[in-house]
């Protein structure tokens, strides 16, 4: 959906970070009631059912993941000119195989999948190169309201949240471009 959205409204994409659980700790921990709910009341049947329409399978997570070193190596893979390459990867190994993000395993497959070298980037996670650029980052997400994710920021101006259908997104493009010429 990303990549049609690029290439209909010729837009760029920058993935940002954004700790929904903070609390989470390194080994992560059981989901909330809250969300166990919300699934046996068809959430997951309906990204479940999104996935299936853009032909991606889609695993349900098990856990809430800490996501901390996954944001830092992100943030590398940015720096290094591969960050949209490397959160597909990463987004398929979470949401369609079930893994475990938290991991370095993981996130070293993910790498070497994206064109990254896998040692460096660990390496320059592990020394803490990306942790205050992530965390500002997080704090900047905080500032403008982000409380859910996904959270799509346009413009730095207007957010869409959750897991939409593309026609949400194609119909916010279009009335931001409408408002914008109108006042430009």
């Amino acid at each position: 959906m990303v990549e049609r959205l690029k290439k209909e409204f010729k837009v760029e994409i920058e993935w940002r970070p954004y700790y929904l659980r903070p609390d989470t700790p390194p080994e992560g921990m059981e989901l909330p009631e809250y969300i166990k709910r919300a699934r046996e009341n068809g959430s997951e049947e309906r990204l479940r059912g999104m996935a299936e329409m853009h032909g991606m399978p889609f695993r349900s997570t098990e856990r809430v993941l800490n996501t901390r070193i996954a944001h830092e190596a992100t943030e590398y893979a940015r720096v290094n000119g591969k960050a949209n390459e490397f959160h597909k990867v990463v987004f398929r190994k979470v949401y369609g195989e079930g893994r475990d993000i938290s991991k370095w395993d993981v996130l070293r497959s993910a790498a070497e999948e994206a064109g990254l070298d896998p040692e460096d980037m660990q390496k320059q996670v592990e020394s803490g190169k990306f942790t205050a650029e992530v965390a500002g980052q997080v704090q900047w997400a905080q500032q403008i309201g982000v409380t859910g994710v996904p959270t799509y920021v346009i413009n730095d101006k207007y957010a869409v949240v959750g897991a939409q259908p593309y026609e949400v997104f194609k119909n916010a493009l279009g009335q931001i471009l409408r408002s914008t010429t109108e006042t430009g």
